[in-house]
C-alpha cells in the first residue's frame, strides 16, 4: 500500500498483524518501482516484518527525474543526508514495531552504513542492518556538502560525535564490484563490520533477476544471511 511520509517522501508498506519486528528498505538509485513493492511484500511475508520502502528521490524535490541514467546520477549530489535521516526515522516509527532492521542496495546500501549512526531513544533506531553492496567512501561525481562518506562515519565514535554502531552492520559485497573496491572492504571490516563476501559477485547481483549480474546462488545464500542477521537485532 502507498503511504506518504509526514515529509511528504512517498513509501509502499505491507503490514504483518502482530508483528513486533519491522523492516526499512531504501532502494537503488532507480527508486521506487514495481521490482521494490514485490521485494517488500516478500520481505513482509517471507520474514514477518512489517516492511516499509521509501523512495529515495521524493517527487517533491525531483519532480521530472525521469529513468535516464545520466539524469538519476546527475541527481545524487543533491540529495542531503539530513532529509534522508529524517525519512529513514519516519519510516521506523511507521512500522509501529518496537524492532527495527534496515536494508539497503546499492545506493541505498550506501546510506545504510550512514544510518549506522541514528538512534532513537539512547539507543541505535536500527537494531540491526544489512547493506548490499553498498559504496564504502562517496564516489567523486557524488560528492557535495550535504553528504558524509560511509566509511568516515563508520570509524568515529566517542565524546562529541555521534556513535556510528558498526557491529550492528551486514555489508554484502561482491568481489568483482568496481563500488566496493578491496582495499575499502578491508578498511569497512577494522570499523567491526561484517562482510558476507561473495568473491565472483559483480555489482546488483542480488536483489534485481533481470541485471546481467544477477547470481543466483550467490543471491539466496545473501539473503539468507541477511533474514538472519536481521532477526538478530
Amino acid at each position: 500500500m502507498r503511504i506518504t511520509l509526514p515529509s511528504g517522501t512517498e513509501a509502499e508498506i505491507a503490514r504483518v498483524d502482530g508483528a513486533t519486528r519491522g523492516l526499512v528498505v531504501i532502494p537503488d538509485i532507480w527508486g521506487m518501482r514495481p521490482l521494490f513493492d514485490d521485494l517488500t511484500q516478500r520481505f513482509s511475508s517471507e520474514w514477518g516484518t512489517t516492511t516499509i520502502a521509501i523512495e529515495p528521490f521524493p517527487s517533491r524535490d525531483f519532480p521530472d527525474l525521469g529513468t535516464n541514467p545520466d539524469t538519476r546520477f546527475a541527481a545524487v549530489p543533491k540529495l542531503r543526508d539530513t532529509d534522508k535521516y529524517r525519512d529513514l526515522a519516519e519510516a521506523a516509527e511507521a512500522t509501529g514495531c518496537s524492532s527495527v532492521g534496515l536494508i539497503g542496495f546499492c545506493m541505498g546500501g550506501m546510506y545504510c552504513f550512514k544510518a549506522a549512526q541514528l538512534e532513537r531513544g539512547g539507543r541505535p533506531l536500527f537494531g540491526r542492518i544489512a547493506s548490499f553492496y553498498g559504496m564504502i567512501t562517496t564516489p567523486e561525481a557524488w560528492k557535495s556538502e550535504s553528504h558524509e562518506s560511509p566509511l568516515d562515519i563508520l570509524k568515529r565514535g566517542g565524546v562529541g560525535t555521534p556513535r556510528a554502531y558498526a557491529a550492528n552492520v551486514l555489508a554484502v559485497i561482491g568481489g568483482s564490484d568496481q563500488w566496493t573496491p578491496g582495499p575499502e572492504v578491508d578498511e569497512l571490516r577494522m570499523t567491526g563490520v561484517t562482510v558476507a563476501f561473495y568473491p565472483l559477485a559483480e555489482h546488483g547481483f542480488a536483489h534485481d533477476a533481470s541485471r546481467p549480474t544477477h547470481r543466483p546462488d550467490d543471491a539466496l545464500d545473501a539473503f539468507e544471511r541477511a533474514k538472519n542477521w536481521l532477526a538478530g537485532g
